[in-house]
Formats: C-alpha cells, structure tokens, sequence
C-alpha cells in the first residue's frame, strides 16, 4: 500500500508528509527514499521529499510496483486527483491525506519562501514569484486543485491551521485514518517530536513562521481586496473569515 500526502503548497505539506511517514515506520513501512533508489525511481518521486508530481497513470503505475510487491510507503504531491488515483484509492492500494491552509497565507509563505531562498544563491520552486500578481495567479492554480480535493471520497482533510492549533485533536484523527495505535510508546514518540513547537528546522518540514493571518500584516489594503474577490468563494467555502 502507498499513503499519498498531498497538500497545497506552503500549507504544512512537508511537515505532514513527514510526520505521516514516521507514523507509518512505526508500523513497519519503508522509508521512501529508499523505495525510490531500490527501484530506480528518482525520475518519478523527487525531492526530499518524494514528490510523484502530476498522477498520471503512468507515474502512479511505476510506483505501485513495490507497492504491489509487498512494501508500504508514503510519497508526496501537489498535483490534482485523477481516474487513476480515483482508481487505486477505491481499491485501497492508495490511502490519502489531504491539507490545505487559508491560501493568502500559502501565497505570502511561497512568496517569502522564495526570495530567502534567492538571497541566499539557491533558488528554488518558488523563486520565480517576484510580485503580488505572479503570487497571486500561482495560488488560483492551487485553489482549483484545492476544490477538486475536498469532494473526493474516501480521503483525509486537514487544515493547516487545525493541526497548528488544536495538533493533539488532528493528530489522533490522522492516526485513525491511518488504522495506527495511539496507545503505542513508538507512535506516541513520533507525535511529540512533531509537535508544532518542535518542528522548525526539521529536515524535510519547510517549517519556517507558520503564523495564521501574517497576510494581514503583509499586503495593503487594495491587495486584500483584490485577495478578497479571487479567493472569496473559496474562503467562505472553507471556513475563512474574508
């Protein structure tokens, strides 16, 4: 079986990817970078963190080989739901969790992530977002994935903010999901070295200020508004106060 942790991006994906994953060593899954260079995958999961990127049948094909043959692991993407995810989710070879943050946070993270990683020489997948237009428009595109998300059956949701707020709630409804033991002195280790408090710097995690509403502090008051009418059915939809 492979566990699937897909997120919106500067939403705690890399924090949840990786606390899926320890939870589910716990349990005797393999670590997927090691999947990934047993099984010559490095063109498929990429990253740090094992990102299988769009779920094309293809992709979703190549790594359900050592899945099939009897290994379990977790893989990370952004991408949207396909039939062909639909399709090994509804056999229960795919198990999927799926988290999302208020997406003016997400812009305003993906756009500081970004350029402290320019100043520093080493750019990265969100260098390229130089202005609020630019920002703007690449959170859309991950809104629409957002909305296709949350409508798909047999999935886990999570909000950024729940886990970051109420985490010994979340956790507990992550460790059902995953048919975990919470009771377990190894899984109860896990869920205290990623407590929110604990986090930062992680390898992995991308952790960096995960404060709710920084927007506000952010941006002017004309590119709230602008904000406000881009996201707004998504906000009311979600929970998000506009």
């Amino acid at each position: 079986m492979i566990v699937l942790s897909v997120g919106m991006p500067r939403a705690g994906s890399g924090w949840h990817y990786n606390l899926i994953q320890d939870l589910m060593k716990t349990a005797g899954a393999v670590d997927a970078r090691e999947i990934r260079t047993q099984y010559r995958l490095q063109n498929i999961l990429t990253e740090v963190n094992c990102n299988i990127g769009v779920l094309s049948a293809r992709r979703l094909g190549m790594v359900m080989i050592p899945a099939v043959l009897g290994k379990t692991f977790v893989i990370k993407a952004h991408s949207a739901p396909t039939n062909a995810s639909r399709l090994l989710s509804a056999t229960g070879l795919l198990r999927i969790t799926y988290i999302y943050r208020d997406p003016r946070d997400a812009m305003l993270s993906a756009f500081d992530f970004g350029q402290r990683a320019l100043t520093k020489g080493r750019p990265n997948a969100f260098s390229h977002l130089t202005n609020f237009e630019q920002t703007l428009n690449f959170m859309l595109d991950y809104v629409r994935i957002s909305e296709k998300w949350i409508v798909e059956k047999n999935i886990l949701s999570a909000r950024y903010e729940d886990l970051l707020t109420n985490y010994a709630a979340e956790s507990s409804r992550l460790l059902g999901f995953l048919k975990l033991d919470g009771a377990n002195p190894q899984v109860q280790k896990v869920i205290g070295q990623y407590l929110p408090d604990a986090v930062e710097g992680q390898q992995g995690t991308h952790f960096y200020k995960g404060k709710i509403g920084r927007f506000r502090e952010f941006y002017i008051e004309d590119e709230q508004i602008v904000m406000k009418q881009k996201f707004g059915a998504y906000l009311q939809k979600m929970g998000y106060l506009a």
